[in-house]
């Protein structure tokens, strides 16, 4: 039996190898999709690349992941409003119904100022995407704990039109995910699949090796009728061997797989 929600490989879960390699693994292993994640992998920020590999292994991309990390701040431009524009349009390009953008950082007081009508400037440009907004987390620095996101890490306490629920990142702001998905509500537009020990960083595990509720979380998506895509994103860049990252990419969409079939305990 197939999951009616489609499960991604995100392409950060093949780093260090280049986004080809998602293709080809998420072909190899059967995932329904992939999520780009825009870096310096010149491949990801090309439509043109993206179709032909898309076309080349039979894999759709599902979702596009803005560049918003620290490593793409000059990725296409060093302003984000024309980096998430771009992301919009390579997603539109892609039929990709989907974008994951994160909060602004502090430091970028203009992008931060006015992100939420920005935003909704935005996604009306585009109306046939849905703009998730991910939850972060607080960072924890010799032995202090701060929070580089405006207003904050969790954009449940603004208000989206939509969300990315991201389970490590639960994790590492110690955070209910299931209680983060009751306030998301229909807004919850898109899951980032790993697990997590809470020890207060980002680990991005393979669900099921952490502590979380991976799979009580997929497990409800069908009561809380969820439309979207659950994207695997788990790091890989320890495996000792392609042997060993295929292994993982296996055991992740099996686990979601096996979850996101299973009946949610209020169906029972």
């Amino acid at each position: 039996m197939t999951s009616r929600v489609p499960v991604l490989l995100s392409s950060s879960s093949v780093f260090p190898e280049p986004t080809a390699a998602a293709f080809q693994l998420a072909a190899a292993l059967g995932y329904d999709g992939v999520e780009v994640m825009v870096w310096t992998d010149v491949v990801s920020q090309d439509a043109g690349a993206l179709r032909g590999l898309s076309a080349h292994y039979g894999v759709p991309v599902l979702s596009v992941h803005a560049p918003c990390l620290l490593v793409t701040q000059r990725v296409w431009s060093p302003d984000p409003w024309q980096r998430l524009r771009k992301a919009a349009e390579l997603a539109e390009s892609l039929e990709a119904p989907t974008v994951v953008v994160h909060p602004p950082f502090t430091w970028q007081r203009d992008y931060a100022r006015g992100f939420a009508e920005g935003l909704a400037t935005v996604e009306d440009r585009f109306p046939g995407l849905r703009f998730g907004v991910e939850n972060m987390y607080p960072v924890r620095m010799a032995g202090r704990q701060f929070v580089p996101y405006v207003p904050g890490w969790d954009p449940t306490d603004t208000g989206y039109p939509s969300y990315t629920l991201d389970l490590s990142h639960c994790a590492a702001s110690h955070s209910d995910p299931l209680a983060m998905a009751d306030r998301m509500g229909a807004g919850l537009a898109h899951v980032h699949l790993g697990d997590g020990t809470g020890e207060g960083r980002d680990e991005h595990l393979v669900p099921g090796r952490g502590t979380q509720p991976c799979g009580e979380l997929l497990s409800s998506l069908a009561g809380r009728g969820f439309t979207g895509a659950v994207a695997v994103e788990v790091a890989t860049r320890g495996a000792k061997s392609r042997a060993v990252r295929e292994a993982d990419l296996r055991a992740a969409l099996e686990f979601a797989r096996q979850h996101l079939t299973a009946p949610s305990p209020a169906d029972v």
